[in-house]
């Protein structure tokens, strides 16, 4: 079965986010930077993810990005669907913390239950067909709107998103260029998909 065992952000300074990543959310190997000078303007097509089990989780993964240097997108906020909010890491990448519990049940830990790589797909079920195609096993599908992967034993989850409605679910406008500056590592790489996101084979 298709696994995706990291995902690679390039970013100008990469001593600087790894420090940044540490501090803020202490993700294992399964988040790795690397150096580019690859211009990139605006929304990148992508956000990453952090499922977690209660409000307060969110909370406290979303102060320790501000105090370590990220600045807020959208304020920790309850809806429909539970409870999070949006934050850019210094890098530039988009980050989401959220929940879908509305209450409290113990007291806040760092514990992250899900990491999640949402990529903006300019034509959803295209993309979708592409990486049937690669390997990958549909988890869950609605429509042209949003499509997860069934990957139970990767670090990663990878799902698609419309990119228009995933910038305006960060909080952000959808206009961007350049690189994506994220990059995929899993056994079934190489390749780019109809985004123009690059996988490649792990580094070990």
């Amino acid at each position: 079965m298709a696994s995706i065992t990291s995902v690679t952000l390039e970013v100008a300074d990469p001593t600087a986010a790894e420090h940044f990543y540490a501090t803020a959310f202490g993700l294992g190997p399964e988040l790795r930077v690397r150096a580019s000078q690859e211009p990139s303007t605006g929304f990148r097509g992508f956000t990453l993810s952090l499922t977690v089990s209660q409000p307060s989780t969110v909370n406290g993964l979303i102060d320790a990005a501000l105090d370590a240097g990220a600045s807020a997108v959208k304020p920790a906020t309850k809806s429909l669907w539970g409870y999070g909010g949006v934050v850019q890491a210094p890098d530039g990448t988009l980050w989401k913390i959220a929940t879908s519990a509305k209450k409290d049940k113990g007291p806040a830990t760092r514990e992250i239950d899900r990491f999640v790589l949402l990529l903006g797909a300019e034509d959803v079920l295209a993309s979708k067909r592409f990486y049937v195609g690669q390997g990958l096993t549909v988890g869950k599908s609605f429509g042209r709107k949003y499509v997860e992967f069934d990957t139970p034993s990767s670090p990663v989850t990878l799902a698609l998103y419309g990119r228009r409605a995933l910038a305006k679910d960060a909080g952000v406008p959808p206009e961007g260029t350049g690189s994506h500056r994220i990059a995929l590592g899993s056994d079934i790489g190489p390749f780019t998909d109809p985004d123009g996101f690059a996988w490649e084979k792990p580094a070990h």
